[in-house]
């Protein structure tokens, strides 16, 4: 499924609106990714790129669910995750717009996993009872008794 969005700014009294590039979708029913997360990581990446501004107008969720014929609320658990996030801004009456704030790069790498498993590991200890300032010497005992 393909859609393409559209973004925009609006016109203010005395001022010319600006068109930015089109952003095109490109959905994929048999990913493992849910829609409304593979719509939220192609917002992201086009506001990364700079294809979407701050201030750029996204279609109604109506209309993008149509164009990409996925369920309404797909669509707007997608923008409304982004609006939590601070990405997105929705004003009643006039749509949703591309906020000021950036997403995060997101870092596919093996820093990533590690952050992952360094964190799960720190709350795993923390339920056992151990407390951060003894993790160094639960970790130092424990390769010593593998090294």
């Amino acid at each position: 499924m393909n859609g393409t969005i559209s973004g925009h700014k609006e016109s203010k009294p005395g001022q010319t609106g600006t068109q930015a590039k089109a952003v095109r979708f490109s959905l994929d029913q048999s990913d493992d990714v849910p829609i409304y997360r593979q719509i939220i990581k192609q917002i992201e990446y086009a506001i990364l790129s700079g294809r979407l501004k701050s201030g750029d107008k996204l279609p109604t969720i109506r209309s993008l669910a149509v164009e990409l014929k996925t369920n309404p609320n797909t669509i707007a658990k997608a923008y409304g995750e982004l609006e939590i996030r601070g990405i997105l801004a929705t004003q009643v009456g006039s749509g949703t717009y591309i906020s000021n704030k950036k997403p995060e790069p997101e870092n596919e790498g093996p820093e990533r996993k590690i952050k992952e498993l360094v964190g799960r590991f720190i709350r795993d200890m923390q339920d056992l009872g151990v407390e951060k300032r003894e993790l160094a010497r639960v970790i130092a005992a424990f390769k010593e008794d593998k090294g």
